[in-house]
């Protein structure tokens, strides 16, 4: 392994997800910043929660009780297509539908949300209507609403990264956040090897999702409460009229299956079975620890078993696979079902941020706060002047 530079970097990002990867390329690229290290833990990029995921780029109508949420969706879908088309799926028919019963909204109330967000919205013809069992739908709505490749993303952020010469550290653990000597932060790098490197920056930032409060040393944790849970995604192969279809069935009996590009398959998530466990989150209880040691027995035979109750020609289709992943959502957003940021800095620790994200698209919301933020770069340029990167940027698609 290649040992991290010893010079002080502009910048340490802890965390080589999708918020991790495009938050480092943004400091080159936007900010300027010459020396950039990305610590991941795992042993390849966008191999954690940014893979395992239903791959749903949002247009806002899983949110009808979330205005901004749900707002913000619509606006960042559009930055999001055009930003990465080579990983957007959008040749295929996604349908909305509102359950007769147990359901928080009505089919007039969905519709009537979804003109005052803007969103597209329209009566499913007979024949999609056709596919779900009247008795349990009140109806059905033909939206626009795509899909996300977890294995293109990934492959843009290698490129990326190695365009901006960032130093990508994986396979190797952030343990510490300390205040420098000589330097503003030290980051308490170990790696596979159990050797440990410390890493002197100006700045921090910390996009771990499930890890923010897993981090010892100086840093203090979020000021805002997390859940932790462990969540199933079902990836199954769906009889060929559902090969082009994705559908969700909305707001109480909640279940969603739609194209998983980065598989080939679709995926199957249900408000009742996708949730196998969860927490309040705190330092010191390793979520990641917590997800290898628990059994992982799938439930998706009861999500199927719900499932073609309310759309019958469902029965054919096959499990290949589960994607089990730790889930993290703010205390806060828990009623609402919102998916705001959470974008931390800790005036105890100058210098050091924490950013999580509940979707893929709320990173223009991250990039907008980092906008936002001034960075004193004197330091970098001194460093800068002899040690030289490369000045290559990135182009986010």
């Amino acid at each position: 392994m290649m040992p991290i530079p010893e010079a002080v970097q502009d910048a340490v990002v802890i965390g080589g997800g999708f918020y991790g990867t495009t938050i480092a390329a943004y400091l080159v690229k936007t900010r300027g910043m010459k020396r950039v290290t990305l610590v991941e833990r795992e042993d390849a990029l966008l191999g954690r929660a940014s893979f395992n995921n239903q791959a749903r780029i949002h247009n806002g109508y899983h949110y009808p009780r979330s205005f901004t949420t749900a707002y913000r969706s619509r606006i960042n879908l559009r930055k999001f297509v055009l930003d990465w088309p080579d990983a957007v799926k959008r040749d295929f028919t996604k349908l909305y539908a509102i359950a007769r019963h147990n359901s928080r909204v009505t089919a007039r109330q969905f519709e009537r949300f979804c003109h005052e967000i803007g969103a597209n919205i329209r009566p499913a013809p007979p024949a999609l209507r056709a596919l779900f069992e009247p008795r349990l739908i009140e109806d059905v709505f033909l939206v626009e609403e795509y899909a996300f490749d977890a294995g293109r993303l990934a492959a843009w952020a290698r490129h990326a990264l190695d365009e901006c010469g960032v130093q990508v550290r994986t396979g190797a653990r952030v343990m510490e956040v300390l205040r420098g000597d000589g330097s503003a932060l030290t980051v308490a790098v170990r790696h596979g090897d159990g050797t440990r490197e410390p890493v002197p920056c100006n700045y921090v930032f910390n996009c771990t999702y499930s890890g923010l409060n897993q981090i010892g040393g100086d840093y203090p944790g979020t000021q805002t409460d997390l859940k932790q849970e462990i969540a199933e995604i079902a990836l199954i192969d769906v009889p060929s009229r559902f090969q082009d279809l994705g559908v969700t069935v909305m707001d109480g009996p909640f279940f969603s299956t739609m194209p998983f590009p980065a598989r080939g398959l679709h995926s199957l998530s249900h408000v009742r079975y996708t949730p196998h466990l969860n927490w309040s989150d705190a330092a010191g209880v390793d979520p990641y620890e917590r997800l290898s040691a628990y059994a992982r027995e799938s439930r998706v035979e009861r999500m199927l078993r719900d499932v073609v109750r309310y759309m019958p020609s469902l029965a054919g289709a096959r499990h290949v696979e589960s994607l089990f992943e730790v889930k993290t959502v703010l205390v806060k957003n828990e009623l609402d079902d919102g998916r705001p940021i959470l974008f931390e800095k800790h005036p105890q620790l100058p210098g050091c941020f924490s950013v999580l994200g509940g979707k893929i698209d709320n990173i223009y919301d991250v990039l907008e706060k980092l906008d936002a933020q001034p960075f004193d770069n004197e330091a970098a340029q001194h460093y800068s002047d002899s040690h030289r990167v490369g000045e290559t940027g990135v182009v986010y698609g």
